[in-house]
């Protein structure tokens, strides 16, 4: 049965024509080519790249970045909205459409010359290039100024070496975005990004083994040993740590969206198996503790609905802040996670199996939880907004 959305509070009224017309268009993709195979992929470990060239001719890879690079051009909630759904079907085809657009394309064209802009942006808006951020390192996840990755500047262009850990599509990148240092290692401020081809020579990437999260995505470590690059494979206009941040946030932005899809996912999946079990010659939806269960989902999920809701029309004001989509994420995820858990334990025994997806979306999320900011990182930076003070490194 097709899906229909949760909006207890009408927000279908506040998107525009082309916003609802997007977000349509997603759903039905979901619908049509994420749901029927991603139960598999999920149990096997694998990402469904045969997905990728539809979500190019979409326009889902960099949506909201301009047109003249091959993007769609969307506003920012259209892109959120595209998240929404795109997470819906799975948080690990909503991060590979993340990553792809928020950080890879958007330091390409944020930091980036214009030539590095028309040689990389058009064919990464297809999926014909497929891209992956470089900045976590194994010791320095939450404390990206900690990073020991460096460029050393030669005589023809840059050295680099070090490692990057938990890289979303590390393993079929064609291009990786490399954030090192070309300072000394306790200067932050001399972070610059490159723009790295993965079959550089000295370049590797490995497949992150074990995991009982996000198993539907591509998730690597990079090393980098004596990776010789050209000197314009350098983001000219990336400086200091404030870049990658700036990506983040971007980032940010689409999960505080995504998880409002997982939350969707879930409560919906609850409500319809609640009026279809039956239990005690009723179905278990007339017993007061589950309709407990389902108003506080559906109150959690519309008010994280209307929080990137205004986020999104803040960010197309170009007045939105970091902090602002710090709320974001930690509210969300959070919502997310306990919609996810909740479904869960309403659906009883059945909810552990892979033919329902709530249990999918509860592992997913705790990833989600972890990163782009920890939850308890968004925590101190929305501590240090409303106080001033810092609390980082207590």
């Amino acid at each position: 049965m097709p899906f229909e959305g949760v909006d207890f509070y009408d927000m279908e009224s506040s998107l525009s024509e082309e916003e609802r017309a997007v977000r349509d268009t997603v759903r039905r993709f979901v619908d049509d080519e994420v749901m029927p195979v991603i139960a598999e992929h999920y149990i096997a470990g694998t990402f469904p790249t045969d997905l990728i060239p539809t979500m190019g001719e979409l326009g889902l890879l960099g949506a909201n970045l301009p047109e003249k690079y091959g993007c769609a051009g969307l506003n920012n909630v259209a892109y959120g909205l595209i998240m929404q759904e795109l997470e819906r079907g799975d948080s690990g085809i909503r991060s590979f459409a993340s990553v792809q657009g928020a950080l890879v394309m958007y330091p390409i064209h944020a930091f980036g010359s214009e030539d590095q802009r028309k040689r990389w942006l058009p064919g990464l808006a297809t999926g014909e290039l497929i891209g992956c951020f470089g900045l976590t390192e194994p010791d320095f996840g939450s404390n990206p100024g900690g990073m020991i990755t460096t460029a050393r500047e030669t005589a023809d262009g840059w050295v680099l070496n070090g490692a990057k850990m938990w890289i979303t599509s590390g393993s079929m990148a064609h291009v990786a975005i490399v954030w090192a240092k070309t300072g000394g290692l306790d200067d932050p401020s001399s972070v610059r990004g490159f723009i790295v081809r993965t079959d550089t020579k000295g370049f590797t990437a490995k497949d992150q083994k074990g995991k009982l999260s996000l198993r539907a995505s591509d998730t690597s470590e990079l090393v980098l040993e004596d990776v010789h690059v050209p000197k314009d494979a350098l983001l000219p206009n990336s400086a200091g740590l404030k870049s990658p941040l700036m990506c983040l946030t971007q980032a940010r932005y689409g999960i505080a969206w995504g998880a409002v899809g997982a939350a969707m996912a879930c409560y919906d999946e609850a409500l319809s198996y609640a009026k279809n079990r039956i239990m005690f010659d009723k179905p278990i939806a007339a017993t007061q503790l589950q309709q407990a269960r389902l108003a506080e989902m559906l109150t959690e999920i519309t008010k994280a609905q209307l929080v990137v809701l205004q986020l999104g029309r803040l960010k197309d004001r170009g007045t939105m802040t970091p902090q602002q989509v710090s709320l974001a994420k930690r509210n969300n995820v959070n919502v997310a996670a306990e919609c996810a858990r909740e479904a869960r334990r309403l659906l009883g025994a059945n909810g552990i199996l892979v033919e329902y997806q709530s249990m999918r979306h509860m592992a997913n999320i705790e990833s989600v939880y972890t990163y782009e900011g920890t939850h308890d990182i968004h925590t101190l930076i929305l501590g240090q907004a409303v106080t001033g003070l810092s609390a980082f490194g207590d």
